[in-house]
């Protein structure tokens, strides 16, 4: 059988802003926002030679309640005022990212909005971008870069970053250049240290950090207000439990924005086949040194290094901890295990954990599958190759819905949960 997969995942600079607020939905508030982000893609059309003015869907994930700024074709969504509203399927994820539905290629945001206007243009803008960009010819990739919760990735990372937020507050082209220089170093260093690397981290940018950087440019930060959105947007990214899928939102928008008063436009010369590396040492003109090594020993102390390599150690012991737990819990012991068939699942990127050799665990995870749902508050292991997912046994069954520890599934008619004797291991299986 051939699976068939569908990824969203939550755009995860946003979610922090959104905890406390009050959800308007009142016609007046979503209809300026619909004018305010199509008044801002009309004046950037320049930025891709097209309008990405599209379909969005603003949701309230609580009460399901959507609203949009076009009809659907299937009629589910009926005018009010303004805009259209309607109630979103249970079977479709609700996250921020593009979706495919009832006859239109949406971008789908989940409400309340920022209240910040940049922030909010940012957002809509950055999923605006996702919807175009087939159109635009870049394939959606969600590479994870499992390297990246090691310890020596997250400390070149850091390292890297750290650079980077002293090339956004250097004060001349001399100062940025040296700092975006050792950027480089320390990002070269890490990919030497990976093999592959570059190729896995390249995807995810060309993906993530291509549309984030969109989201900044329509968002018109001034000078001022640039350089604080990178700075607070980059701590609250290092406070994250996991970099793995969330670093491209962190690093192309900073080179891009440093690069635009170089070479304008320089976004329109990017393909699924660029390098984004080698095309930022080249635009830059950085000179690397031949040993990456010894000249980013010399450097790391310019930017936090021994800080960050005593926090990255003391991590490492916890997360060792955290690892053996996943592992008895979701391979060792008696476990749950459902098998994709049709799968679409939304996840939250910032507090994955990569099993070395069996997966990923998910903190908190929705998917939906041919099965009917699942949805986990407690963690659930994905497969390497996406072909199950597991989690602790079923505590109790009453034939539709199954709860366990954290987790709850529905299930469609047809499926049934029965134990493997043999294992001990609970599977599911359809029903003859």
């Amino acid at each position: 059988m051939i699976k068939t997969f569908c990824f969203t995942t939550l755009t995860f600079l946003f979610i922090q802003t959104s905890f406390g607020q009050k959800i308007l939905t009142s016609n007046d508030s979503l209809a300026g926002y619909f004018n305010e982000i199509k008044i801002q893609t009309n004046k950037h059309k320049k930025l891709w030679s097209t309008d990405l003015y599209e379909p969005i869907l603003l949701v309230d994930p609580n009460s399901r309640k959507v609203f949009a700024n076009y009809p659907d074709t299937a009629s589910t969504l009926k005018q009010d005022g303004k805009i259209y509203s309607g109630i979103l399927p249970n079977k479709i994820n609700i996250s921020n990212t593009a979706i495919d539905w009832n006859g239109k290629r949406w971008a789908m945001i989940m409400l309340p909005l920022p209240t910040n206007k940049q922030d909010r243009l940012n957002l809509l803008a950055h999923e605006l971008f996702h919807v175009n960009q087939p159109s635009l010819g870049f394939e959606l990739f969600n590479t994870e870069n499992n390297h990246l919760d090691q310890r020596d990735g997250r400390i070149y990372l850091r390292l890297e970053l750290e650079a980077l937020k002293k090339a956004i507050e250097g004060t001349n082209k001399k100062e940025r250049k040296a700092h975006l220089t050792n950027a480089m170093i320390f990002r070269k260093y890490r990919h030497l240290l990976y093999p592959g690397a570059d190729i896995t981290e390249n995807s995810l940018e060309l993906n993530e950090g291509i549309a984030e950087y969109t989201g900044f440019v329509i968002s018109e930060r001034n000078v001022k207000q640039s350089t604080e959105h990178f700075i607070e947007s980059i701590n609250t990214f290092l406070s994250n439990p996991t970099f793995v899928r969330s670093f491209a939102y962190q690093t192309i928008p900073v080179y891009g924005y440093l690069l635009d008063p170089i070479k304008k436009g320089w976004n329109r010369e990017i393909t699924i086949k660029t390098n984004l590396t080698d095309y930022f040492v080249k635009m830059f003109d950085v000179s690397l040194p031949t040993d990456l090594k010894k000249t980013a020993d010399l450097i790391l102390n310019q930017y936090n290094g021994e800080t960050i390599i005593s926090e990255e150690k003391t991590r490492e012991e916890k997360i060792a901890k955290l690892i053996a737990e996943y592992k008895s819990k979701f391979v060792t012991q008696p476990h749950f295990e459902l098998k994709i068939e049709k799968m679409n699942v939304s996840f939250d990127p910032r507090n994955i954990l990569p099993l070395e050799g069996k997966g990923t665990v998910y903190p908190n995870i929705r998917v939906t599958d041919n099965w009917g749902i699942l949805e986990v508050k407690n963690g659930a292991l994905m497969s390497s190759n996406w072909d199950k997912i597991s989690t602790s046994i079923p505590l109790k069954d009453d034939g539709k819905i199954i709860n366990g520890d954290g987790w709850t599934l529905e299930l469609k008619d047809g499926y049934s949960v029965i134990k493997n004797e043999n294992t001990g291991n609970y599977i599911l299986t359809k029903k003859i």
